[in-house]
This record gives structure tokens, sequence and C-alpha cells, in this order.
């Protein structure tokens, strides 16, 4: 794949044709996208459409990058949303490909890193949790993975969510008593724990179960997540008979109990395809300027749960054009399904299924079906989908009033769209924590949450001085990284938890950023510290209170709330980091599989530091030059 230059000369500052910002506008529209025109190939690759700062307003691929941009140059014809951004471009950018294929892999990889403001932008981008049956010990572990796959083992997934994991876990702990705990819990053991007495494990750790025995429990477990629970609840009920047979009642109880457990799990599917072994299911309903995606994944014709999404979409963009891009992003760091089943039809769904099958190594189909079994999987889909937005759009007109309301009571021009809420948590003033928590229409935003570590020599307890020192360092950064405010990350209000102290030192770091636009109030705890009885602080005015019952209150005790629970997590996270420290963490070279060598043979931080060259050579992964270096650190010199 190759770069084109700018071929018009436009824009391009690190071709050296930059325009001069103090000079007249660069020129922009149709006329500047046909100046592109004579130097583009006629092959497959990826345009950006910039502006006239050379921020990248859309990213697109293309068959023929001649024959699109050919298409732009026209200027007529197009959606409004394309039109504005037509009226936008003031410059292009182009990477010619090898297929289309590879060009819609890039296009999705572009459109995920830049976030260009005219793409469909799939905002919700967490990877998926899985289960995974350890492969690396005689008695393997179940326990949920998120992340890569780099540990040994089988890995079954995804599930939309942690919770049904652990509802799956649950599940196979009671049926078939596999282990959970980590490998240094069970190599310490020495009695069974609890949930061996509440039959959920059979107590390998302790020698109650055979390698063999445990081997044909995980072979088990496996058989049920690969979808042949059948054949396990045959096998297990014949031991039950046979157990009880031979008057083995306790043990037909056990099987019984597991035979139970199975059922459960089974009966508690809302959809439980039988022609369907492996497939993603992915449905968009549109209403009211939003868009919301369902996808359900089916696994070993169970339902492994499923998941909103409610992607940026711009307006006037059609459904079939936010499908392909959602599925672009959505499967750009994850696994698909054999099967993925599509309530619209995409415009190149032989294309996409080219390109997801390039990802996942073995062939993926695409597919939009129009009935039986299939078709009834898209349907639960997509009325999920109508819920989810009917509820979603319910929760922002109530959100928009809140808004409204906020502004009346603290005499803002206008509903604020980024409310940011700070609080401070310490002990004393150790393992101080500065928190901040992010509000909007669309409620909390907790991607947008950010943790302070008090870095300066601030006076135990000095509450102020931490404030000033976050708000310092917030405010620095939006100076820096945005300083014309068009990134959207400038918050229209500030609420500290605090009374007038705080808004001052809030106010004096403010000041000397220069920064004195942005609205400020402290919410103070009232009489007796009572909920209901706050008092509010905006600087310039006096201090006054809101009606004890009003809807505003609320919404705002709950944003404090919300930022109190935060900084609190972040300094317990911080404490309990702060107990563990040793002065091994100091020591250049000396990582986690180093640390816990030195303390499993000394013993103790404190007897590592008496230790001399030659003694702690005689730790597994010491050689030579980190034992002159663990002792330099100790003792001052090798």
């Amino acid at each position: 794949m190759t770069e084109e230059n700018d071929p018009a000369g436009i824009g391009f500052e690190e071709e050296g044709a930059a325009w001069d910002r103090a000079a007249a506008p660069p020129p922009t529209g149709p006329e500047v996208i046909r100046g592109y025109l004579p130097s583009l190939p006629d092959r497959p690759g990826v345009y950006r459409m910039l502006d006239a700062r050379s921020a990248v307003l859309y990213v697109g691929k293309a068959r023929s990058l001649k024959k699109r941009v050919a298409s732009y140059a026209a200027g007529r014809g197009h959606a409004t949303r394309i039109a504005r951004m037509i009226a936008a471009t003031a410059s292009m950018m182009f990477v010619t490909t090898e297929t289309e294929t590879e060009a819609l892999l890039l296009e999705a990889n572009l459109i995920k890193q830049l976030k260009p403001h005219f793409n469909v932008l799939l905002r919700d981008d967490k990877s998926f949790p899985h289960i995974l049956i350890g492969g690396d010990h005689p008695f393997a572990q179940l326990r949920k993975h998120r992340g890569l796959r780099a540990g040994q083992g089988r890995y079954f997934g995804p599930f939309a969510s942690a919770g049904a994991v652990n509802r799956t876990i649950n599940t196979l702990q009671k049926a078939f008593l596999l282990r959970t705990c980590r490998d240094s819990v069970f190599d310490s053991r020495t009695r069974p724990c609890l949930l061996h007495q509440i039959k959920r494990c059979c107590a390998p750790c302790v020698g109650l179960v055979s390698r063999e025995d445990y081997a044909a429990l995980e072979e088990d477990a496996i058989r049920f997540l690969e979808g042949r629970s059948t054949r396990v609840q045959e096998t297990l009920a014949a031991q039950m008979a046979e157990a009880a047979q031979a008057m083995e009642y306790e043990r037909a109880a056990a099987l019984r109990d597991r035979i139970r457990a199975l059922t459960a799990v089974q009966a508690n599917q809302d959809v439980n395809p039988e022609g369907v072994d492996e497939a993603d299911v992915v449905a968009l309903h549109q209403e009211g300027g939003e868009a919301c995606v369902q996808v359900f994944f089916f696994r070993a014709h169970q339902n492994w749960g499923n998941r909103a999404y409610f992607p940026r979409t711009g307006a006037g963009a059609e459904p079939e054009e936010i499908l392909e891009a959602f599925l672009g992003q959505f499967y750009g760091g994850k696994a698909p399904a054999r099967l993925i089943l599509l309530s619209h039809d995409v415009p190149n769904a032989e294309l996409l299924s080219d390109a997801l099958s390039v990802t996942a190594g073995r062939r993926v189909t695409v597919a939009t079906p129009k009935r039986g079994e299939k078709r009834d999987l898209v349907e639960h889909a997509l009325r999920n989908a109508r819920e989810s937005l009917a509820r979603k759009l319910a929760e922002s007109a109530s959100q928009a009033k809140l808004l409204d309301a906020l502004a009346d009571a603290f005499g803002l021009e206008g509903a604020p769209q980024r409310i940011e809420v700070y609080d401070n948590s310490h002990i004393m003033g150790t393992n101080a924590v500065g928190a901040m928590v992010v509000a909007g229409p669309n409620g909390f935003e907790k991607n947008q949450y950010r943790k302070f570590t008090i870095r300066s020599d601030i006076v135990a307890g000095d509450d102020f001085g931490m404030m000033r020192e976050v708000l310092t360092r917030r405010f620095s950064r939006l100076l820096k990284e945005d300083p014309d405010r068009e990134k959207g990350d400038w918050p229209d209000l500030v609420l500290i938890d605090g009374g007038a102290g705080q808004v001052t030192a809030a106010v004096a770091a403010l000041d000397e950023l220069g920064v004195e636009d942005v609205a400020l109030v402290g919410v103070a705890k009232g009489v007796d510290r009572d909920a209901g009885k706050e008092e509010f602080h905006i600087p310039g005015r006096r201090a006054f209170a809101l009606p004890h019952r009003d809807p505003t209150l609320y919404f705002v005790q709950r944003l404090r709330d919300e930022a109190h629970r935060f900084a609190i997590g972040a300094h317990r996270d911080k404490r309990a980091k702060a107990a563990t420290a040793t002065p091994l963490d100091e020591v250049p070279g000396i990582g986690p599989a180093r640390k816990r060598a030195l303390l499993a043979h000394f013993g103790s931080a404190k007897a590592v530091s008496r230790a001399g060259v030659e003694d702690l050579l005689k730790v597994e992964g010491v050689n030579q030059k980190t034992a002159e270096a663990i002792y330099a650190f100790f003792h001052g010199a090798a």
C-alpha cells in the first residue's frame, strides 16, 4: 500500500504547503476536490477529507479512487450530510491498496483511530469476556478472561457481559465441580475450601479427586460449552442410576444436583436456536435521529448474551451505511462468528465477508435472512433494538430537562453539554488522589473519567492545595491540546465538592491559567451535613440553597455522589498498592517475577537488603549484573 502526495499542493503542513493562517482562509468545496482528479489512479484505496485546519472530516474506501473522488467533485446529488462535508473539504489524502478488501480493513482502522466528524462512529469498543479452561496445569482452572489469548487452554466466547460469564461459570461449578482458585492458592491449600463444602468444587488441591477423574470433568465441561450438553446429561443420568443401584445414595444425590444445574441453564435461555450452532446476530433500529445496534452472540446452540450500541450517525445516514460502518469497526479487534446475520442488506456484503474472513483466518459468511429460524433470531434482536432505543430516547429527554433546570438554577447561558465534577480523597493527607467525573446529555460518560495522583508537596490534609493542583493540571492540558475548544473536551460547568474555600482555590487556579469563562459552582454540605440541605457557592454571588424536593437538587446530589464514589475507589486502589509495596519495587531491573523469586528465597525485603552478591546469585533468575545492581541499590556500591 502506498500513500499519494498532495497533487494540488493544498493544505498539507507536512508537505510544506500549508496555508498561512493569518491570510485568507484556503478554498474549500467541489473545486478543490476536482483538482485531485488528474493524478488519481483507477485502483482501490482509502481517502481522507480534511478541513481548513487539516482536521480529518471523513475517511472512506473506494474500489476506484478516481471514480469515487469524481462523484464528490460533481457537487450535486448528495445527501445533506455529505454535501456539508464536501463544502468543508479543503484538502485530501490518499492511500492506494492492492485490493478492495485491504482498503476496507484500512478504512475501519483509520476511522477508529481518527474518529472523523462525518463518519458513523462506534462509541463503545470494549473487549468481550471469555471463559478460559486453563491448559497449563494438571488440574485446569476455570476462569473469566478478557483481552489477548496469550495463555494456554481452551477459550469459549465471546459473552456479552461479565455478568453472563459469571452466571455460566456458576453453572459450570455446580455441574462439573472445576476449581476457580489461582494456582498459588491451589498449591498452598492443606484442607478443602468453602467451595468444596457447598458442592461447587471437587477439591483437587488436597487430593480428593484423581487427575484422571478431574480430566473427565474438564472434558464434560468442554462438551457442554461446545453445545454437546445432551450427551453429558445422558452420561450423568447413567452414572446416577448406577450409584443408586449400588446404594451409593450420597454420590447419586451429587450427580442429581449436577443434572439439575445443567437443566436450569438450558431452561433459562430466552432463545435456543436448534439450527444455528454459531452466529452473531446484528440488528439496527433508527428513530428520532438516533440509532441502536443490538448484537446477540450465539455459540454452541446457546444464547450467550447481547449488548446494545448507540453509534454516532450524523443526520441523514442510511441504515445500510450505518450497519456497514458499524461492522467494520466492531470486528476491528474481535473474532467474528462463522455466520453473521443482519437485519438490513449492506451494499458490500461479499466484500465485508472476505475482509472478516481475512481477519478471522477462516470463512465468515454475512447474510440477511428472509424467513425461517434465522429470520426469527433477527426479529428478536430487532425488537430488543427498538426497546433499547426507546429507553435511551426517554432517558435523554429526561436528562435534557434536568440540564435545562440546572442552567436556570445556576444562571447559565444554556443547558451544559459537558459537566465536570471534582473531588479529592485521602486519609490524613496520605495516598491523596483527585478525581474527575463527566456527565452530559447521555448521562455519565465513564470513559471520560480521570484520576489525578497528587504530586506536589502539599501539607497533610490541605484540600485547597489539592484542588488547585488538580484543576491546574486538567486545564493546562486543555489549553495545550485544544486551545480553540473545538474537540468538545472543555466543560460548560465545573462542580466542586466543597464550599467557599474550595471555590476560592479553584478560581485562583483558573485565573492563573487565564481561564475566565468556565462556570464554577461549589457544592457544600448543608447543616449537620444532611443530604437535601446543600449550599451552592458561585463566585460573585451569595451562597444559596435549592428547595428540599427539587429534582435539580437530586440531580446535583447524584453528580456529587458519583464523584465521591470514584474518588474513594481511586484512593483505596492507591492505598492497597502502597500496602503491598516494598523497597524492591525501586530497584532498577527488578520486575514482578524477580521480585517474587527474591521474596520467596529470602523471606522479606529486609533480608534481601542484607544479602551479599554471592547470596543473591543463588536466586533463580538473578545473574551477576542483577545481583550487583541489587547490592548497589541497598549499600551504595557494588
